[in-house]
């Protein structure tokens, strides 16, 4: 058990973003009176007793492992996942936003401060340090990504300025690191195979960046389409890479296809929201689907590495 302890992996937490945003999904379809509201109370709360668990466990790491913990925060890989936590956090609180309003402000706060901390030290350790172009890989736009979550739930809590703050640094951030990995990813040597199924966070900026725009400005115009588009076309591309997906070995990065495919099945309820277009609604059905396979199978394999005892071991 100390053993397992010492190894419990940063990257535990993008489960929780994955759950997260099947919860908020699931809250989104209540709303839109397209699913009991049992799903959304079941999946919310299981969500939050497993951050509550994944949480603990990682805190007793750093008492009794203090020197694993610094080796993940000083890792050119490992270190991206640290902003998952915070991302935890604000997906929570939006998650909550309906359900529990008083909690949700209080998640938000913390993802926001906690967000906003660990963004500026992964920046700060990108920039001082020296790295090779193979080590970029999507887990880098796991810091952006919190940023431009930080609108959906803030405008209600802050003014939308403050909002709008995050939401820039966050899509300015989106476009440079978006460039530097088409260069790597056309000019240099392919991803390893545990880091090809994160290729799936392409989606989500672009699929959360339209939710936070139209949070902020509450408009339907070209720039809100166009990000949702975006995001319609790294679905596409991703489907295009099917090949590159085959006979891949399980890691716990696979939950990397899952939160994406939960930020595009949002986007396109709130875009059959704001639009009353049905093909909208069509499509969030469309992927709500494959995100619900894409869990259940991703679930499946999780469990089956943790009954082999092949999850919290030494990933070096």
């Amino acid at each position: 058990m100390k053993e397992k302890l010492k190894y419990f992996p940063i990257t535990a937490f993008s489960i929780i973003m994955g759950l997260s945003g099947l919860a908020i999904v699931f809250g989104k379809f209540y709303h839109m009176q397209w699913m009991p509201k049992i799903f959304y109370d079941t999946f919310l709360f299981i969500t939050l007793g497993l951050f509550l668990f994944f949480s603990i466990m990682y805190g007793l790491k750093a008492i009794k492992h203090f020197d694993e913990v610094k080796a993940d925060f000083k890792h050119r890989i490992r270190i991206n996942f640290f902003s998952a936590i915070s991302i935890s956090f604000l997906l929570l609180s939006i998650a909550f936003m309906t359900y529990w309003p008083f909690l949700s402000m209080f998640l938000w706060w913390v993802g926001v401060i906690s967000h906003t901390v660990l963004m500026l030290y992964t920046i700060s350790f990108w920039i001082q340090h020296n790295f090779e172009i193979h080590f970029m890989n999507p887990a880098w736009f796991i810091p952006v990504v919190g940023n431009i979550l930080v609108p959906v739930a803030g405008v209600d809590y802050m003014p939308k300025a403050f909002s709008f703050i995050f939401f820039t640094v966050g899509f300015f951030f989106w476009i440079i690191l978006f460039v530097i990995f088409m260069n790597r990813a056309i000019f240099h040597h392919q991803l390893p195979q545990k880091f090809i199924p994160t290729l799936f966070i392409l989606i989500a900026p672009p699929a959360i960046g339209f939710i936070a725009y139209i949070r902020i400005a509450q408009s339907w115009d070209s720039f809100a389409i166009f990000m949702l588009f975006i995001a319609y076309f790294f679905v596409v591309l991703i489907l295009f890479l099917y090949r590159s997906f085959h006979k891949l070995k399980f890691f716990i990065s696979w939950w990397a296809f899952t939160f994406p495919l939960m930020a595009i099945t949002i986007a396109s309820v709130v875009a059959f929201q704001v639009s009353q277009h049905e093909i909208y609604k069509y499509l969030s059905f469309v992927m709500f689907a494959v995100a619900l396979l894409t869990i259940g199978v991703v679930t499946w394999k999780t469990i089956g590495k943790i009954r082999q005892g092949e999850i919290c071991v030494n990933e070096d």
